[in-house]
């Protein structure tokens, strides 16, 4: 049998390191590793139908033995691993998750794949631990960002898992690396035809009752930047091709904390190649 989950007196915040049921087939474990980048810390998803034994696992976490053996142990039998997108925070501790578990890993890169020689595609519908779950390829983030839809039991809303593709508060960084803006505001409208209704389960922050104004917002202020980083450049006599990413970053981020200046860098940088490309 796996431990119940604990009643969290903040809800929608979790609290590092106790499981907290969110919907009856979702329940959460916050890993302990605040930053500016991942928020309050990384959001481990456990997932499964009411009365089955067997637990769908998204996003193990980083390489912190004392969370991914609380995850584990809250887990129980992992039919499944889903892993939504590379960065380290998500796939650091994937080694030692399958000592643990032996589960299957699947994520849309085959690097981060263990126990299975098959990716995760876009489109793919998955039925394990009682649960439908529908793959969606929500590039921008990363290139290899995935977001999945999970089927409620009739009557309850279904869930939109998001993992950095929407947080549960902010904003989302692009990784300039390989993210670009085209598909995250691609990724953006295509979840909107899917979100409303469905909660919310990111990979950072606080869960949130319905997706569809969340996206909404998101869309809403990824044109609002732009807009302002085409402002910044008429104020500055520059072209987006010709445009030092900081320098921008100094101008339409003058009102957020410069811990965060870096972070902006990457999301500008990328804005400026989108703008260089489609004005």
């Amino acid at each position: 049998m796996t431990p119940e989950a604990t009643a969290d007196p903040h809800p929608g915040h979790p609290l590092p390191g106790k499981l907290r049921q969110v919907t009856p087939y979702a329940a959460v474990l916050l890993c302990d590793n605040p930053s500016v980048m991942t928020l309050e810390g990384t959001n481990t998803w456990i997932l499964r139908a009411p009365g089955r034994e067997e637990a769908v696992v998204v996003d193990p976490g980083p390489k912190d033995k004392k969370h991914l053996k609380k995850v584990a142990k809250a887990a129980g039998t992992v039919a499944l691993t889903l892993v939504t997108h590379r960065h380290a925070d998500h796939t650091a501790g994937l080694k030692r998750w399958e000592e643990l578990t032996r589960s299957p890993i699947r994520a849309f890169s085959e690097k981060y794949c263990i126990n299975t020689a098959t990716p995760l595609t876009g489109g793919e519908v998955i039925e394990v631990a009682g649960l439908r779950i529908e793959v969606l390829h929500t590039p921008g983030h990363t290139a290899d960002s995935l977001s999945f839809l999970v089927d409620g039991a009739e009557g309850e809303p279904g869930a939109l898992v998001s993992g950095d593709t929407i947080l549960g508060r902010g904003t989302t960084v692009l990784d300039a690396s390989d993210g670009t803006l085209a598909d995250y505001l691609g990724s953006l409208e295509a979840l909107s035809t899917v979100a409303a209704g469905r909660v919310l389960l990111p990979g950072h922050g606080p869960d949130l009752p319905d997706s569809g104004p969340v996206v909404a917002a998101y869309a809403a202020h990824r044109q609002d930047r732009l807009q302002q980083v085409r402002d910044a450049l008429a104020d500055l006599g520059l072209s987006a091709a010709d445009a030092k990413p900081m320098k921008v970053v100094k101008h339409v981020y003058r009102d957020v904390d410069k811990k965060a200046w870096p972070a902006a860098r990457q999301s500008v940088k990328v804005q400026l190649a989108y703008l260089a490309e489609h004005g």
